[in-house]
């Protein structure tokens, strides 16, 4: 400590407060202090450079099990802080959560627990039973960006022939938690050599952070059958460091870091942009039926997100005509299927009535089952149909009433923005989401065209050359020649 100077202590003024109390309380206050500098010793011993060596290295690892070091600041010596924004989140208020899909095999089934906002995944003793969840949508990535992955469970007690995994990963990619028989373990899965790998599996006793055994610096011993709560941060840039553990009593516990910068010769994993899945099997026959319970789960841009893309419209360059009160299609989209793992976003919508005198509703429906579609080559990663001519079920995620008159055709020109909630999807099965402009008459019949744009994440600038960008230029190819920009 440091010693106290400057010790006298003002009086009592006010006469809100007794003064001969309050003047008794101050000479007591100086008696304290100077009792603590009649004892104090300066303290000589004092390594500051020592103190620094820590906080630099092992101070990273040391601290409440999460990082917090000299390089938490810039360049400039400020404090590096991250802005999280929400790209998915999912809990089973009321009912399962749609926006997971499920796949059972053999005697496997899920059981919805209303007062635990939570479902079960259920599989009997059989070998081959098993229950996947997994979302229908992939969750964008941004270079430079932690992504960080939230999800809860309670796994059931480990036996032989049953394994369970949570995390974010699909078939080919990803980082997930996973009990196999008793055995705990990390595992990062790569398709990045052509095929998938599990090869880098890190069993609980050979975790590089704190294994949660009872032996870690947090003195913790995990309980796979309680409550828990899954994180997983990505820096993702192809070959950057991905941490896994749990925030148990408030604290993110680092219990394995997969390391890659400086040790591998390819990116760790193809791709960053995955879903969440849970999924629970039996790899043999089991000696009692066994469930995992699915609770929440979130996936997290930390450091905002940039929405920065060019549209890409599907149109009709010709208007649909005798359009009755039942919705019709006017442009359809879709991924295509060996772009599954896109991440596209409805942009806008636009219709113009081209009759006079008439009443429109114009809707952008999901999944109706249109007839007579052929969908063709839109961009790299998404295809599009003008050709359908009818149109059954669905869900209405947007609707909107217009009417034309002798003097003005009004047209309605809708931009969503990004929504995410709204990205194309793919099932389990392989089903691929489809987006439809649709219009209707309120009565009678008419005419109109439309067109449906898209966000395309994954190839943001689709169409363009690289470039390089200058100030005050509107960029120039590799080859030195300056794009044009049409306005039609």
């Amino acid at each position: 400590m440091s010693k106290i100077t400057n010790v006298r202590l003002p009086n009592a003024v006010s006469q809100q407060y007794d003064p001969q109390q309050f003047n008794q309380l101050v000479r007591s206050l100086e008696q304290i202090v100077l009792q603590l500098n009649s004892t104090y010793t300066p303290v000589f011993s004092e390594n500051t450079q020592g103190a620094l060596s820590w906080f630099e290295s092992r101070g990273e690892s040391e601290m409440n099990g999460y990082p917090f070091s000299a390089t938490s600041l810039d360049a400039f010596g400020r404090l590096r802080t991250s802005q999280p924004y929400t790209v998915f989140d999912s809990q089973n208020r009321y009912q399962p959560d749609s926006q997971y899909d499920t796949a059972l095999t053999g005697s496997g089934s899920t059981s919805y627990l209303l007062d635990q906002s939570s479902l079960n995944l259920n599989v009997g003793t059989a070998s081959g039973d098993k229950v996947i969840r997994q979302t229908f949508r992939n969750f964008p990535y941004q270079p430079g960006k932690s992504l960080l992955v939230l999800a809860t469970s309670v796994m059931n007690a480990g036996k032989a022939n049953l394994r369970q995994r949570v995390g974010y990963f699909n078939t080919d990619n990803g980082v997930f938690f996973q009990q196999s028989g008793t055995t705990l373990s990390f595992v990062l899965r790569t398709s990045s050599s052509g095929v998938p790998s599990d090869a880098r599996t890190v069993n609980q006793a050979s975790w590089n952070g704190d294994k949660l055994d009872g032996t870690g610096p947090s003195g913790l011993t995990f309980d796979v059958t309680k409550s828990q709560i899954l994180f997983l941060d990505f820096e993702w840039l192809g070959v950057g460091s991905v941490r896994a553990g749990f925030v148990i009593n408030g604290i993110f516990i680092v219990c394995h870091t997969f390391n890659n910068a400086n040790d591998i010769d390819k990116v760790y994993m193809t791709t960053a942009i995955l879903p969440l899945r849970y999924e629970i099997e039996n790899t043999g026959v089991t000696a009692s039926s066994s469930a995992l319970k699915q609770i929440c789960s979130s996936v997290i841009s930390e450091g905002g997100y940039d929405q920065k893309s060019s549209q890409i419209w599907a149109r009709r360059t010709s208007a649909l005509t005798g359009v009755g009160t039942s919705f019709v299609p006017v442009v359809s989209a879709r991924l295509k299927a060996t772009r599954t793992g896109a991440i596209v976003l409805p942009a806008a919508l636009s219709f113009l009535p081209t009759s006079s005198n008439d009443l429109f509703e114009v809707a952008l429906v999901k999944n109706a089952t249109l007839s007579g579609a052929a969908f063709t080559s839109l961009s790299a990663n998404i295809e599009s149909d003008t050709t359908a001519t009818t149109m059954s079920g669905g869900t209405i995620v947007y609707s909107d009433l217009l009417a034309s008159t002798n003097q003005a055709k009004v047209p309605i020109n809708v931009d969503v923005s990004y929504n995410f909630a709204l990205q194309l999807g793919i099932s389990l099965a392989g089903t691929r989401d489809i987006y439809t402009l649709a219009m209707r008459l309120i009565t009678g019949t008419g005419d109109g065209l439309g067109s449906l744009s898209f966000f395309d994440i994954t190839d943001p600038v689709q169409g363009n050359p690289i470039i390089y960008a200058f100030p005050g230029t509107a960029g120039l190819t590799l080859a030195g020649v300056a794009p044009t920009v049409t306005v039609a």
